[in-house]
């Protein structure tokens, strides 16, 4: 249930927080039995809920056979505690379900260390729970249970102890993506980051754009762990597309923090595509918060401008409007070059999107005449890479050899590149 409480979260529509909590729990594979909202005029500190409010759900648990509650919003170690006694069933807040997902989620090693950690933070405060994580088989931190979980009782030094290691291990994998980061510097291949709200289609884009096949479903963080992949723009014959975790609102902040490396990629990136499900009734909301994320992050100012970035905003699943509303926003996105509105799905406005990054990241090129030692076969093949070659031959004799004249188009970024591979 989606707990209202009385001075909170003013803006948000309860309706579509429910709606958000319940595809939450069936991206975890859990079958809603009953969802509602509970308006909360007085928060009680031992349950949260009033007492008729605590009885309510115990019937509806006994009505419909109910294994789990979860609470859409955060409980205390002992209001948890104290719902499982009056009710009768496992209780779970907003965090501890994100988490639980997280955990089944990540793929990689640095996904899984981190979330990780955000789980023993989690855990610190409420050592009632169990810390089942080391002995389970399957993804996910025993929250909900399952096969071969053991119950052992956190300890607050084991914890302790093992937080610190995955901090020493993450700051490891933090150099090791920053060493990673550099040499795409030294390539020198732009990068384009697909940042926004969970389920706005980001992968779908990105499967589309690069032929991958990256998990992309209609579920809320069907990707967890950074993507990338090379494209083809115009004007740009090689460019890195990176795909990153969904934004969402009131993530936990373990979660904020642990994954910061893994949005390092955004405020790294060339250019920033913002991708919204326009469709959706929320969007404006969800457009607040991911521009509240990248402001932190200092990849916006304080009007939502790209700081040192451009940011573009993807209108995804236009296929979805009716045709009132899509010529409402028609209207809008014909007048502003910061806007693209697509359809990832059918593919509609992918091409134009494609030619508007080209443009940007070819925008100040100008035609270089560079004279090379025909054997310097690195730097011939560096520009015909990452320039646009338009005319190559032969330049006479030098000291070492025959030599070769090559006018090409680069931006300054690239030339700036070329220039530092003397060094």
């Amino acid at each position: 249930m989606c707990p209202d409480i009385r001075g909170q979260r003013s803006s948000e529509d309860p309706t579509a927080r429910l709606e958000e909590a319940r595809g939450l729990a069936l991206a975890i594979g859990i079958v809603v039995a009953e969802s509602y909202i509970l308006n909360v005029r007085v928060v009680r500190p031992n349950t949260l809920f009033g007492e008729g409010q605590v009885q309510r759900i115990a019937t509806d648990c006994e009505l419909h056979e109910a294994e789990l509650v979860i609470v859409d919003g955060a409980l205390s170690a002992i209001q948890q505690r104290n719902l499982e006694e009056k009710i009768g069933r496992k209780v779970i807040d907003r965090t501890g379900l994100i988490l639980e997902i997280f955990g089944e989620r990540a793929a990689t090693a640095e996904g899984r260390l981190q979330v990780e950690l955000a789980h023993l933070d989690y855990q610190q405060s409420r050592l009632v729970r169990s810390w089942t994580h080391l002995e389970r088989q399957r993804g996910g931190f025993g929250f909900l249970g399952g096969p071969g979980e053991t119950q052992i009782e956190a300890d607050r030094r084991m914890i302790r102890d093992r937080m610190g290691k995955l901090r020493r291990e993450l700051e490891q994998v933090r150099k090791t993506r920053e060493l990673h980061r550099k040499r795409r510097g030294r390539a020198p291949w732009p990068v384009v980051a697909l940042v926004g709200y969970t389920n706005a289609g980001k992968s779908t884009l990105f499967n589309w754009m690069t032929g991958a096949d990256v998990m992309a479903e209609d579920l809320l963080f069907a990707t967890l762990d950074p993507t990338m992949r090379a494209i083809g723009l115009p004007g740009v014959e090689k460019a890195i597309l990176s795909d990153t975790v969904g934004f969402i609102s009131d993530l936990p902040t373990q979660l904020v923090a642990a994954f910061r490396a893994t949005l390092e990629e955004v405020t790294a990136a060339d250019i920033v595509l913002h991708v919204r499900d326009i469709a959706n009734p929320d969007s404006v909301q969800q457009k607040r918060q991911v521009l509240a994320v990248l402001a932190d992050l200092g990849v916006v100012d304080e009007e939502g401008e790209g700081v040192d970035a451009p940011v573009i905003e993807v209108w995804n699943k236009w296929d979805l409007l009716n045709e009132e509303r899509r010529d409402e926003l028609q209207t809008i996105a014909s007048t502003d070059d910061s806007v693209i509105p697509i359809s990832a799905i059918t593919g509609t406005g992918v091409d134009a999107l494609g030619d508007r990054l080209g443009a940007i990241l070819t925008k100040g090129a100008r035609t270089y005449a560079f004279v090379i030692p025909a054997s310097d076969g690195a730097r011939i093949a560096w520009l015909h890479a990452h320039g646009e070659v338009l005319d190559e031959e032969g330049a006479g004799q030098g000291e070492d050899g025959p030599l070769r004249r090559i006018d090409v188009r680069l931006t300054q970024k690239e030339f700036g590149r070329f220039e530092a591979l003397d060094d």
